[in-house]
């Protein structure tokens, strides 16, 4: 099975999917390592470890090599966040075929104009696509995928926009009809009350996909209760990254030995199990026994 279809599976058998935000292979492969059901490749993430704003400002082929070598470290589904899927119809028709290709599970793309401004960004204008304009882009995802089970997340931001309960129905299930395989639906408030009254009201059939970044006090058994079926963890790495790494050096400038950093550090031990490593020397070890039994060495 490919990793679209371990997903597809997946959302079909399992209660609830947890996804872990990852932004780099390194992150990826710690999301793989403690147990997550797939990777999410983040836009803000990954325009952050580039030190530039989550503005559609990186390239769809930024973007992408970073998803592909999170695919190639990780043996779980990689889920890309494609933001505004990089221009118009044609953009995301290409952007499916090539993000396909390179053994991505899924895409999320979503109802903003481009340029985008992260839903969270205080005092800024969130604009929104037309329906019809974005229904465009589903259609087209959804004719340049090869894999019936490579799923297409569509998230609708009328309710970060303020454009409220009704038009967030209404679009998702026009996203639905499209031919989108998911939908996320986003919400910047502290509770996930208006989240709760959406996946009671809205009637589609699709699975629902909440990132609970705003709401973080929320149960799993809340979200499940609620026919939630994926929870996406977007960017709780890349913020502890960014804390410690600061907090280390910090400390690594104003110390007179490396012995003097309080924080936790991982060993090099534990670096090497995730680089494999060891693996190197088995690898030798194996070739070396084949190449004596061709005579090369006695």
């Amino acid at each position: 099975m490919t990793k679209s279809d371990i997903l597809h599976n997946d959302l079909e058998s399992k209660s609830i999917l947890k996804v872990g935000g990852a932004f780099d292979a390194m992150s990826a492969k710690l999301v793989e390592i403690n147990g997550f059901d797939a990777v999410w490749a983040g836009g803000f993430a990954i325009s952050a470890t580039h030190a530039l704003p989550d503005a559609s400002i990186l390239t769809m082929t930024e973007f992408l090599n970073v998803a592909s070598n999170m695919e190639e470290a990780s043996n779980i589904p990689i889920i890309a966040d494609c933001d505004t899927g990089f221009g118009g119809p044609s953009n995301v028709s290409h952007m499916v075929k090539k993000y396909e290709k390179a053994g991505i599970a899924a895409v999320c793309i979503e109802d903003k104009t481009f340029p985008k401004q992260n839903s969270f960004l205080e005092n800024s204008k969130q604009e929104l696509l037309s329906e019809k304009d974005f229904v465009a882009k589903i259609i087209a995802a959804r004719d340049a995928k090869e894999n019936p089970n490579f799923t297409i997340i569509a998230r609708t931001e009328a309710l970060i926009s303020g454009m409220g309960m009704k038009e967030a129905i209404k679009r998702a299930l026009a996203y639905e009809k499209a031919g989108a395989d998911a939908i996320l639906i986003h919400s910047k408030q502290d509770s996930p009350s208006e989240i709760f009254e959406f996946s009671e009201s809205w009637g589609g059939t699709l699975p629902l996909v909440v990132v609970p970044t705003s709401y973080p006090t929320v149960k799993l058994d809340e979200l499940i209760s609620h026919n939630i079926k994926m929870i996406i963890y977007a960017n709780q790495a890349l913020r502890v990254a960014h804390a410690s790494i600061s907090k280390v050096l910090k400390q690594l400038k104003n110390s007179s030995s490396i012995s003097d950093i309080s924080e936790d550090l991982s060993s090099m031990q534990e670096i090497f199990q995730l680089q494999e490593t060891y693996n190197i020397k088995k690898q030798e070890e194996e070739i070396e026994k084949d190449l004596k039994k061709m005579g090369y060495i006695n």
